[in-house]
Formats: C-alpha cells, structure tokens, sequence
C-alpha cells in the first residue's frame, strides 16, 4: 500500500467569487466554448491546489465535499482490500475530472477511492455544492461534467484490462502502452513517457514489486524495445512492443 501523507500547499488560499456571492457561471448562462476549466474556475469557492509527489489528495472514507480537475500532473485512484492489497483503478492525466461521487449520490458521501498524486499535480478545485448549483442553473455545465466524467470512467477500464494480464510482464508492457498513449511525447527516438517514473511507483502501480519490474525492464532494454534515462522511460516502437507481448 502506498505511504502517502496528506499535503497540500495553494496558489490561491482565497475562493474565487462572483457578484453577490454567485459565480460568474452561476449567475448567467455557460458561454458556448467555455471549457471544464472555466466552469470550475468560475465557481463560487474554486481554487487552485498544488500536491506533491506521493502525497494523498484524500484517503477512502474522507468526506466527499469537492470536486477535482487536474490542471499539470498524474493522480493515481486505487482501491484498497481488507487483505491489504492497493489495486489501481485509474491513473489520470491531465484534464481529467474526478471527486464527484457528492454529485451523483446527491447528498454528501464518502470517498470510495485512495486518491495519490503520482507526480505533483496542479489542481483547480470547487465545492461539490457549487458545482451541483452551476448544474440546476445550466444544463450546459451538467453536459460538460458528463463529458469529463465519461473520460474518467474510459481511463478506468483501460486500468482494468492492463491489470487483468496474469503474467507480469504482459501487465507492465500493457501499463507502458497506456502510458504512451496518455502521456507520451513523440521524440525522434520513439515516445518518450512525459513522466519520472521510480521502479517503486511502477510495481504499486500495477500490483508487482521494485525487484521484478526491474528485472522486466532490464529484459525490454536489452531486447532493443525500451530506454530509460533518469527515470524517463522512451518506447522506441509501441506497435513493435504490442506485438513482442501479444
């Protein structure tokens, strides 16, 4: 299980707030090319958060009272078992919305997921009350939350499937495609994972141990698949490492 501990530190202690105690979103209707950022911005109460790597945005059984967009950074949700296993149920990039069990329930609830920043994250924040208000207001915002929460639920069956693989190392190849995907950057070697990534954080990540997924990636680096440079990890062909693994 992770050890993480709370800690938060912010840009902006002070909530952000409309004229008469409303949001400006609140208070007139979502323009059309507003984004999920400027909903959450615009609300009464919003700020903006900073989290460092390894720290718990909030832990299982927390009150469920904001809800989170992530600006810069990765979060890691896992659910933790009576055995003691953290398994992770998604690992999120940027834009990505979570937090809002409080909005689908209607009423306040508790947090059903370990919520980790897996680097350090930026993230803009708002009560779940504000947000809930901005929704019977405009049926506009209750759209966009679907769409950002849509993502969130895709990013989590991508994280199922990498973790139904039994064999390891069929797991790690399937979590470093995903990563690819989410997070990688084209360079002129391949794609490069946008994130510093410890050989500790990798096993929790996908229920293994720092001495095996060394052991696997050494493998993946010495068949010519893989490079790896002060915790950078380049993929030099994902469609060659699907195929190696398939």
């Amino acid at each position: 299980m992770v050890g993480a501990q709370p800690g938060f530190s912010r840009y902006s202690p002070s909530p952000t707030t409309g004229a008469a105690g409303l949001s400006p979103m609140a208070g007139s209707p979502t323009p059309s090319n507003a984004t999920l950022l400027d909903v959450i911005r615009g609300l009464n109460g919003s700020t903006t958060e900073t989290v460092e790597r390894g720290k718990t945005i909030f832990f299982p059984g927390d009150p469920a009272e904001k809800v989170y967009l992530l600006r810069r950074g990765a979060v890691r949700l896992s659910r933790v078992y009576e055995s003691g296993e953290e398994i992770t149920v998604a690992l999120l990039r940027e834009n990505s919305l979570f937090g809002v069990l409080s909005l689908l329930t209607g009423q306040r609830s508790d947090r059903f997921y370990h919520a980790v920043a897996f680097t350090r994250v930026e993230m803009v924040t708002a009560p779940a009350a504000s947000v809930r208000k901005a929704i019977e207001l405009d049926a506009s915002v209750g759209l966009l939350m679907l769409q950002g929460l849509s993502s969130r639920i895709l990013q989590t069956e991508t994280m199922i499937e990498t973790l139904t693989h039994r064999d390891m190392s069929s797991r790690l190849v399937s979590f470093l495609l995903v990563l690819c995907r989410d997070f990688g950057v084209p360079t002129s070697e391949g794609i490069t994972i946008d994130l510093r990534l410890s050989h500790q954080a990798i096993a929790e990540a996908i229920g293994s141990t720092r001495v095996t997924i060394t052991r696997l990636l050494g493998d993946l680096r010495n068949a010519g698949l893989v490079q790896i440079d002060r915790k950078k990890i380049t993929v030099f062909d994902p469609l060659a490492l699907a195929k190696r693994f398939s």
